[in-house]
């Protein structure tokens, strides 16, 4: 199955680059590509991509603003979005998951991690870069109070102690090695506590832990709170 993705970007020789290292993969095809948000909204309409690689900043309408038309609520028929980032654009990460974005990578993403990105986030996984998840999630803590929302749903223990992994940033795999359970076990776990907590992906999974206050930084499972039934 190919993967079609758009990229945006308002530099040419970056969306160049991202173009060839995309299409140097015979299942992944790059079907548009746009210098702005409202280019790259439009261009994914009429394209149809399973991903659309976002840079931030873009003059008229920019990257954020971009993923909440393309994916955020309310949006009828969503399109995964994968948001370039770097280090010193935190807060717009936060931003643009909370717009709808499946995830993120870095400005200077090595090809191999930018190809797995665009690949996972076409699954519907939802990725958070393994670069950078720790840092940006330490910083989310430390600067958003938990939120409390209503009560959470009912969660079995393994579901829990899912989570507790998710929001810190493992993969499936990882977190199969630190239960001591298949990866196809750790998957079933992991569909079924996005769906009771109404998440579509992991990304949104690991937001909500740390607006609730489930998990701090640099906690391990069963230290500090959890989550509880209502």
């Amino acid at each position: 199955m190919t993967v079609r993705v758009v990229v945006a970007d308002d530099q040419a020789v970056v969306r160049a680059g991202f173009r060839t290292i995309l299409e140097s993969e015979p299942d992944v095809e790059v079907v548009g590509e746009a210098a702005d948000g409202a280019e790259a909204v439009a261009v994914a309409r009429r394209t149809r991509p399973d991903v659309v690689l976002v840079d931030v900043r873009m003059p008229r309408v920019d990257g954020i603003a971009a993923t909440a038309e393309l994916a955020g609520p309310g949006v009828v028929d969503p399109v995964a979005v994968l948001v370039v980032t770097t280090f010193d654009l935190d807060e717009y990460v936060f931003a643009a998951l909370r717009a709808g974005a499946s995830g993120f990578v870095l400005k200077d993403v090595e090809p191999d991690e930018l190809v797995t990105a665009v690949r996972v986030v076409a699954a519907g996984e939802g990725l958070v870069s393994p670069g950078v998840t720790r840092r940006l999630i330490a910083e989310f803590a430390r600067t958003r109070a938990p939120r409390p929302t209503g009560p959470l749903p009912e969660l079995t223990e393994r579901e829990r102690q899912t989570w507790l992994l998710v929001a810190r940033g493992l993969s499936n795999a990882e977190i199969a090695a630190e239960l001591v359970l298949s990866p196809s076990t750790v998957k079933t776990h992991v569909g079924n506590l996005l769906a009771k907590l109404g998440c579509r992906d992991r990304v949104r999974a690991v937001v909500l832990a740390y607006e609730r206050g489930v998990v701090l930084p640099g906690s391990r499972p069963g230290a500090g709170g959890g989550p509880t039934g209502p």
